[in-house]
């Protein structure tokens, strides 16, 4: 039976391996690690690096908090929950937000909790391009589908459904990017085993390099002018608006007094907001946004 301990420091050697193999990637800069900790009971790690050849701004964050419970999580749960009052949570959360405006930004959470006798882990991994390539997203989509059936072949239909509905914003009515899979609460209700579940999340964590990393490569090269600079940071707006207003790991870590710098690292160095702009007809911007809708079947049969 797997122990927190267990799941924190598989996490931690996690945040290490992806950050060093990313500097191989970048060529040019490091990541300067900031040790942490939280007044209620905890802390963690949290990486970044700045201004390099590949990434713009990224970040590879560890975390393993505990205390006592928010008012929003006690109300959770019914009032005969054991030890509610008290929570557990260690996790990896990654963002990287790249130079070239033909590389996707990239997401990727993975994270264990405990609350009374209830224990879970959740997460997932998504894709948000700045300019959608079908044989990309395609990729990105077979890549997610081969690594959850290792697991369970009802995985990847669920879980890409999942991230549809989560990764959306309706104010806009879009889409924040081509989606993933996203998952929570696995292993709550003891109809799986922890120990398979964390063999699955061991699976997402380890599948980022290879993924991203052939992304990277298939796209960095590619030349990119002042228009194409313009659109990313519209979309890197659309980004920001997901991220403070509906993510509920950022509403976690505030309201949990987590530590706002590695709270925010998601957030790209520069974002724009233009009234009322609107692509213009036949452009791939204009592809883009249309292709921000849930339920696109990338997988052809």
């Amino acid at each position: 039976m797997i122990s927190a301990l267990d799941v924190s420091e598989w996490f931690r050697k996690l945040q290490i391996e992806i950050s060093g193999e990313l500097e191989k990637i970048d060529g040019s800069e490091k990541f300067q690690e900031d040790e942490w900790f939280r007044p209620g009971g905890g802390g963690g790690f949290s990486k970044i690096l700045k201004g390099g050849t590949v990434i713009e701004k990224g970040g590879v964050n560890f975390s393993s908090v505990h205390g006592e419970s928010p008012e929003f999580l006690k109300k959770s749960y019914s009032s005969d929950q054991n030890n509610k009052d008290h929570f557990f949570a260690t996790g990896v959360s990654i963002v990287i937000h790249p130079v070239n405006p033909e590389v996707p930004i990239i997401h990727m959470n993975i994270r264990y909790f405990e609350m009374g006798n209830k224990k879970w882990f959740g997460g997932g991994i998504d894709l948000t391009p700045h300019y959608i390539r079908i044989e990309d997203a395609v990729f990105f989509h077979t890549e997610l589908k081969k690594m959850c059936d290792k697991h369970n072949p009802g995985y990847y239909e669920e879980f890409k459904k999942e991230a549809d509905d989560y990764f959306f914003i309706p104010h806009r009515n879009e889409t924040r990017g081509i989606g993933g899979i996203f998952f929570d609460r696995m292993g709550e209700s003891s109809l799986e085993s922890l120990d398979n579940i964390f063999e699955f999340i061991k699976s997402t964590g380890l599948s980022f390099i290879p993924i991203y990393g052939e992304l990277i490569k298939r796209n960095k090269d590619i030349a990119f002018d002042e228009n194409k600079k313009k659109w990313q940071s519209l979309r890197r707006g659309r980004y920001v608006e997901f991220n403070l207003v509906y993510d509920k790991g950022t509403r976690f870590g505030l309201e949990t007094n987590g530590r706002t710098e590695s709270i925010l690292m998601s957030l790209p160095p520069m974002a724009t907001w233009e009234y009322d702009y609107k692509p213009e007809t036949g452009s791939r911007e204009e592809s883009t946004l249309l292709m921000l809708k849930k339920g696109i079947v990338w997988i052809k049969k």
